[in-house]
Parts: structure tokens; sequence; C-alpha cells
């Protein structure tokens, strides 16, 4: 038996009314298991490869803190068991200050520039 603790979303945007975001498949690949062996994939987290997401919903993405990034999770997600599901914001404004345990490379900053803008604005 499994047990799941669900709870509210961290929010990471800055503005909530103006997003771009699409589902997208999400694999385990360079995610380091936590003390409990969860595999957990934190909001904020850039994402990408080398295919197009937004031209191909077959494509499953992985971390991609470097030029690849096609854009950020909008939530935590568990990829413990292997692929899930998850919602990448491709346009929009995110809070850096409200993203937890990640860091943005300039590489995939570049990468997002024009489509996701980051700021740092005060933590809620």
């Amino acid at each position: 038996m499994s047990i799941r603790t669900f709870g509210s979303q961290n929010q990471i945007l800055a503005n909530v009314e103006n997003k771009v975001a699409y589902p997208v498949t999400v694999n385990a690949t360079g995610v380091t298991a936590d003390s409990h062996g969860r595999k957990i994939i934190p909001a904020g987290t850039p994402i990408g490869g080398a295919k197009n997401a937004l031209q191909d919903d077959t494509v499953v993405l992985s971390v991609a803190n470097d030029a690849t990034a096609q854009g950020v999770l909008e939530h935590d997600i568990d990829v413990t068991a292997g692929e899930s599901a998850g919602t990448m914001i491709v346009w929009g404004w995110v809070n850096e200050y409200r993203m937890k345990n990640v860091t943005v490379s300039d590489e995939a900053k570049t990468a997002l520039n024009g489509k996701v803008t980051f700021i740092k604005r005060n933590d809620m």
C-alpha cells in the first residue's frame, strides 16, 4: 500500500492570469531520489530535450537546465515510478523567490528568453 499526502500546490507564477502552459510527459532522467526514495521534480525546473514538445505531443521531456529548455514545470511532479504527466509553462512570469530548491542556469534562461520571464519579487 502507498500513502500519498495531498495539499495545495506551490504557486511559482508571478501573474497567474497571464500564462500559457501545456500538458507534457516528463521522465526521471537525471533526477536523484530524496532520502525517502522519491524522485520529485520541483516546480520551476526547466524541462526540454532535442525534440519540440509543442510540435509533437508524444515527446517525453527531461530536466533540461541548459540550451534545450523548452519551458518550466508549473507544479512539482513525482517521477519515482517512471514517466509522469506535468504542466509546462511556455510563456509567462515566474517568481524565482517562490521556486523551492531550483536554480535556473543562465543557459536555460537564454533558451527561454522572450517566453518565460524570471523575476524576483517578495515571497508570499
